[in-house]
């Protein structure tokens, strides 16, 4: 897959790079990425709800009457679950929302996301961003020329490394959001109308694995 590398200007820089169809033209497996996505929105819930049972709620232990002789149905103490106050039953109790996927179907719903976002023509591949200064109104620009940030559509700006001037830059864009390559998920991919891939952390995807 070739693309051509924009300036911040929007404008094409003259050259380009050769993606690899084995990360970015594979027939997209939906599955494997609609389990990899619930494991990562699982994962952000904190599993920390909790209610009382009768036996942590206050209250007096002692029989409110007599079983037999009133008249009325049986009753137990004020904790009782049937009167205001009282505990709950089967209410909610802490736990964890964890779900454990094997590494090779993550890495198979990553190359899935990526390839969906290829065949919809939305990556674009943008000179490195060298920032003097932290600026939102200047990184607003860029987006505008590269006519992304439209119109509430997400934009994920894919980096090599964390840089701070950008991060700082984007970081009140309601809209756009920013990763390093190494921290990628299929959940970022695929919550973004484009991505936006820094020239240097493309070329990483072109380099050819160390043999240990």
């Amino acid at each position: 897959m070739q693309l051509d590398i924009l300036n911040i200007e929007g404008k094409k820089t003259g050259r380009t790079i050769e993606l690899p169809e084995e990360i970015f033209g594979v027939e997209p497996n939906n599955h494997v990425i609609y389990l990899a996505v619930k494991q990562y929105l699982a994962a952000q819930r904190q599993g920390t709800h909790k209610v009382k049972t009768r036996a942590e709620v206050k209250g007096a232990s002692r029989k409110l009457h007599k079983q037999k002789g009133t008249g009325g149905s049986r009753k137990g103490n004020i904790r009782n679950p049937l009167y205001k106050g009282g505990g709950t039953i089967f209410g909610p109790k802490p736990h964890k929302y964890d779900i454990k996927l094997n590494r090779k179907v993550k890495d198979l719903a990553k190359i899935s996301a990526l390839s969906v976002k290829a065949k919809e023509n939305s990556i674009i591949v943008l000179e490195d961003l060298n920032l003097a200064t932290p600026k939102t109104s200047q990184f607003a620009g860029i987006l505008e020329k590269l006519n992304v940030n439209v119109n509430g559509r997400k934009t994920l700006v894919v980096l090599p490394e964390y840089n701070d001037n950008v991060y700082l830059s984007l970081r009140n864009i309601p809209t756009v959001d920013s990763v390093m390559l190494s921290d990628i998920n299929t959940y970022d991919i695929m919550n973004s109308n484009t991505l936006i891939i820094t020239e240097s952390a493309a070329k990483i995807f072109t380099e050819e694995p160390v043999e240990a």
